[in-house]
């Protein structure tokens, strides 16, 4: 058990290092450099949690997509910064790269079943994405802020 904590510690910690890495690429404010990173850290975090508890990659990625959009969500707000900033940043650790690359790989060696196989794998994880992001972003705002106003 303690390993296991210990590999999601350090996978963490790639993911967020690695989101802070790709939101300089992208110019991202140096102050929200560390939003960022935790965006992208607890989208893998809850991704890794997901995949423990044996709930497939596509559901996996459909709630650290919800998570990571919440977190975006709410440091948009409360940071005063759109929205996009944290968001573009904070999804790379779970886009499925690696499935395209494979789906692409098995596609010119001439393995159509696994190459079929990979393709409706990632579709599906992209999908699961973009519902997951769909979903929190048409919360209404009062959902993701703390002030509540009161009625005259």
């Amino acid at each position: 058990m303690l390993s296991l904590l210990l590999s999601w510690c350090i996978q963490t910690a790639v993911a967020f290092l690695a989101t802070i890495a790709f939101s300089i690429i992208f110019h991202t404010p140096k102050k929200q450099w560390i939003f960022t990173g935790i965006t992208g850290g607890a989208g893998w975090l809850c991704y890794l949690i997901c995949i423990h508890f044996h709930s497939g990659v596509t559901a996996a990625s459909f709630f650290a997509a919800v998570v990571l959009t919440l977190l975006s969500r709410c440091f948009s707000i409360h940071r005063k910064e759109p929205v996009t900033v944290f968001l573009i940043c904070g999804i790379f650790p779970i886009v499925p790269g690696a499935g395209i690359y494979y789906t692409g790989y098995h596609f010119f060696m001439s393995q159509n079943t696994l190459a079929l196989d990979k393709g409706l794998e990632t579709i599906k994880i992209a999908i699961a994405i973009a519902l997951g992001v769909g979903i929190v972003l048409s919360l209404p705002r009062f959902f993701f802020t703390l002030e509540r106003r009161t009625r005259p």
